[in-house]
């Protein structure tokens, strides 16, 4: 790819911080936008402003013709076999909490095991501790080894049982390690296990075709792939998804309200009560788009070599632990990492004062910093518009600081 070119397509990082150009290694938490997105955004609100799905006016006729679109290049980003397969939600963690909310508390009894893996998110922790307590289920965790990989041993003791549900990251945010999923995925259905993945990592930067993989629930956020905040999505199995009841009441999401008794709307509509982020969606497309310009293959493979070069560099001081695989074909552009004893918070105040950003502290993954025997962990995240020379004026902050602490 042609990374210089990408780059102006960024208006953000044009931004000085400190004075020196702004180097944003901050994606595992929120991508930066491209001009697309936010003009399609200013065209809606400027152009055709207006609710979805309600009324016949042209307005709202061209914004439901928009945001119905959205939902199509969805599917085929992700290889769906249908439309109705896919759910517009607020994030990862809403979609989450969805299938918690709407699949577990009709198919999760006392006495059934809920598996999770010690790397995943708090989104993909709390809402089943939540459901386990309210039900009397019981959660257990697939460890993870020294390098940062999920113990298959742990996975093949615990899937034999079986567990009703298993829910794992396809790439760890604070890893970076990109799990075997598709293998354990047909593992879990031989012994009749549902299989839910956080794709909130994997999606945004490299090809995920759900059918291939034969996930039954997928969750993803916009705003980690170039789109806006507030826009997420979740995809179900559509046989799943007819006997799931509804998240959320409210207008859209119903057929006929009487006093006593409602009908509910087809799928998908079922699950998107009330008025939803219609210029979220609308610029989740124009970032799909966007992607689907730079072909998905290509941005992994961006990734990898850019990962692979600072990991290099990196670990030519002796006093950096990288946490994870030192691999790059199993590790996604994520890097955590300490240096010294230098707390990460004081690190990214340092970096940032040479213009840099990264992201310290937990990650919102305190049960794998208690595996990892950390109180936080610096992190650097890449995407397409970062480069090499971006990280080498990042090893050079780190042996700047390095130097400042007395390394």
């Amino acid at each position: 790819m042609d990374i210089q070119r990408i780059r102006e397509d960024f208006p953000i990082l044009g931004r000085k911080i400190n004075n020196r150009p702004l180097i944003y290694f901050d994606n595992a938490a929120t991508s930066q936008k491209p001009t697309v997105v936010i003009d399609a955004i200013r065209h809606y609100y400027e152009g055709y402003n207006a609710n979805i799905h309600r009324a016949v006016h042209q307005l709202s006729e061209e914004a439901t013709e928009a945001y119905e679109k959205v939902r199509d290049k969805i599917a085929d980003f992700i290889n769906a076999e249908s439309r109705e397969e896919i759910i517009f939600v607020r994030g990862t963690t809403e979609a989450i909490n969805l299938v918690a909310y709407s699949w577990g508390r009709g198919n999760v009894g006392k006495g059934d095991t809920i598996l999770l893996t010690q790397m995943e998110h708090h989104s993909n922790i709390v809402p089943w501790q939540l459901l386990a307590k309210e039900k009397g289920a019981d959660l257990q965790y697939i460890g993870v080894d020294d390098e940062g990989r999920l113990s298959q041993g742990d996975f093949e003791n615990f899937v034999t049982r079986p567990p009703k549900l298993i829910g794992l990251t396809q790439m760890s945010n604070v890893l970076g390690t990109i799990n075997p999923v598709k293998d354990m995925i047909r593992t879990a259905h031989q012994y009749g296990s549902k299989v839910l993945i956080d794709g909130a990592q994997s999606v945004p930067h490299m090809p995920v075709d759900v059918q291939d993989l034969d996930c039954d629930f997928l969750a993803f956020s916009g705003h980690k792939m170039l789109g806006p905040t507030g826009i997420g999505v979740l995809y179900v199995k559509k046989e799943l998804l007819r006997g799931m009841s509804p998240y959320q009441g409210g207008g859209d999401m119903i057929k006929e309200v009487h006093l006593r008794e409602a009908r509910w709307n087809d799928l998908p509509w079922k699950f998107e009560a009330g008025t939803t982020n219609i210029a979220g969606v609308i610029g989740l497309g124009a970032a799909i788009d966007y992607l689907n310009h730079l072909d998905m293959k290509s941005v992994r493979g961006h990734e990898k070599t850019l990962t692979k070069y600072a990991l290099e560099h990196m670990t030519e001081f002796e006093d950096v632990t990288v946490y994870g695989p030192m691999d790059p074909q199993i590790r996604g552009g994520t890097i955590a990492f300490n240096l010294g004893d230098i707390h990460s918070h004081d690190l990214a105040s340092i970096l940032d004062k040479e213009g840099i950003a990264i992201r310290s502290g937990h990650h919102c993954t305190q049960p794998l910093m208690e595996r990892l025997n950390v109180p936080a962990t610096s992190r650097a995240s890449f995407y397409v518009y970062n480069m090499e020379e971006e990280v080498d004026i990042f090893t050079k902050a780190l042996d700047s600081a390095r130097r400042t602490f007395g390394a």
